[in-house]
């Protein structure tokens, strides 16, 4: 088998989020998030832009793995030492907005939220283990989504900015890796957990969503300069989706229609926060589309100044599109959409696999913006079975994740500046999409069922012991 030259110090880790991981509900002063209201379940998402639904928590109708998760908020000293066995240099995490923050709209912080992360952080430095934080992952304020319509309100920027400054100040000493929004541009297909808010029926879905996003790139670059200004020697990105999309044929008009997507949907939230500018193409649809912006005196010269420091993204597969799509072609599992790939085979929730999508995401996106790029969650949802003996022989995963860190090396080759590899559900956990314990990332398997039974116990699988050596030989061993 070939071998890669990874970069010395490459940031080998795993990634997760507050929301799908900590539990911890109602305690330590937390306010409610938009999370917490996320029933279990496959249409979990359907439910929650349903008509009608009051973004309450109502236990007679729904059950609600986030409350508990795998109790990350009790048991991370337990998990720390379980990733530090493994090697990792960095542990990507996010901060509940509601911990430090309970409606979001308070003018102090909340001390024992504020003491909670104090503690993960020492204890991940005491296993040699840096931090990566993301500040905002899909756990908006209940508060400021049902009185303030999310993103929607430019008021939510002045909430934001006291957020931001309240975690810089307070982690300038223990975190050196941050970024803004996770899976920024998510907004166009998931808008009640990315920008705060449902679509209502008699309104265009692009208007507030486009206005939402401008409210997010204002809050970005108020972040970016404030942590800039308070911790000069971190750094910061943004954090996007990103599915290169493919034609599904030569046929120019298809070619034409997988441009114009792949633009909108993997690049326009970049180009606004790694060039600091609108692009052109995004201008001629909003004048196409009749969508005007409330724009204010600074807001663009703000987002010029406020520009990330390095492009973090998510990679889970490609994207196939064409025209005219039937409903016998669509790519059924596939989160974005498209037709299916007939050179792609699919995971169980129907994800299609294409480790060779992950290269061909790096070489465009470091040909679009020659920054350093850092691939923060890759990983395969699959069911794992614990054998009597207690072994979770998982290697499907490893086939997986092996194909995609080839992936990556060759990436390298080609000249990208990578920063670093975590993988998606380091330890298992929630899922966003389907509300499931049953769908597992991790390296750790967690004994928690969708029915709500199960101990918490952690295994190590298969997968754990082949990480650790792909960590401790830099990626030459795969």
């Amino acid at each position: 088998m070939k071998t890669y030259q990874f970069p010395k110090g490459f940031l080998w880790g795993g990634a997760t989020a507050a929301n799908q991981i900590e539990g911890g509900f109602g305690e330590g002063n937390k306010g409610l998030n938009i999370a917490d209201v996320l029933p279990g379940g496959k249409g979990r998402l359907d439910i929650l832009q349903s008509p009608g639904f009051d973004f309450e928590v109502d236990r007679d109708k729904y059950n609600y793995p986030n409350h508990e998760a795998i109790d990350f908020y009790h048991r991370y000293k337990e998990d720390i030492a379980l990733f530090a066995e493994m090697g990792f240099k960095v542990f990507r995490m996010s901060i509940a907005w509601t911990r430090i923050f309970p409606t979001g709209t308070e003018m102090e912080p909340n001390e024992e939220g504020l003491k909670f992360y104090d503690n993960v952080f020492d204890e991940l430095h005491k296993h040699g283990i840096e931090p990566v934080v993301t500040i905002s992952h899909y756990e908006m304020p209940l508060h400021l989504v049902k009185e303030y319509g999310g993103w929607r309100s430019r008021e939510v920027i002045t909430f934001f900015e006291r957020y931001v400054n309240a975690l810089f100040h307070r982690y300038k000493d223990k975190v050196k890796y941050w970024m803004t929004f996770n899976e920024i541009n998510s907004g166009f297909i998931m808008p009640i957990q990315g920008l705060g808010f449902a679509i209502q029926e008699e309104e265009d879905k692009y208007q507030p969503t486009f206005q939402a996003f401008h409210h997010q790139f204002v809050a970005s670059a108020i972040a970016v300069k404030a942590c800039h200004d308070i911790i000069p020697e971190a750094k910061i990105g943004n954090m996007i989706l990103y599915a290169p999309v493919y034609s599904y044929d030569s046929n120019p008009e298809n070619v034409m229609y997988a441009l114009q997507e792949e633009r909108m949907f993997n690049y326009f939230c970049a180009d606004v926060q790694v060039r600091g500018e609108y692009p052109a193409f995004i201008k001629r649809y909003w004048k196409e589309h009749g969508i005007e912006l409330d724009i204010q005196a600074g807001d663009l010269e703000l987002i010029k100044e406020g520009t990330v420091d390095y492009v973090g993204f998510s990679y889970y597969m490609s994207r196939t599109e064409k025209v005219d799509k039937t409903t016998e072609e669509a790519a059924e599992g596939n989160l974005i959409g498209g037709v299916r790939n007939p050179f792609l085979q699919a995971s169980e929730w129907g994800w299609e696999i294409d480790p060779t999508g992950l290269r061909i995401s790096l070489n465009n996106l470091y040909d679009r913006y020659q920054v350093p790029l850092f691939v923060v969650e890759n990983g395969l949802g699959a069911y794992d079975k614990v054998e009597q003996d207690g072994s979770i022989n998982d290697d499907y995963r490893i086939d997986f994740l092996r194909e995609h860190i080839k992936a990556m090396g060759e990436a390298l080759e080609d000249g990208v500046e990578l920063m670093g590899y975590t993988s998606w559900g380091c330890i298992d956990l929630v899922s966003a999409s389907s509300g499931q314990y049953s769908k597992r990332y991790g390296y750790i398997y967690v004994d928690k069922h969708d029915d709500g039974s199960g101990t918490l116990e952690r295994k190590r699988k298969k997968s754990f012991y082949w990480y650790k050596d792909v960590i401790a030989s830099n990626g030459e061993q795969l």
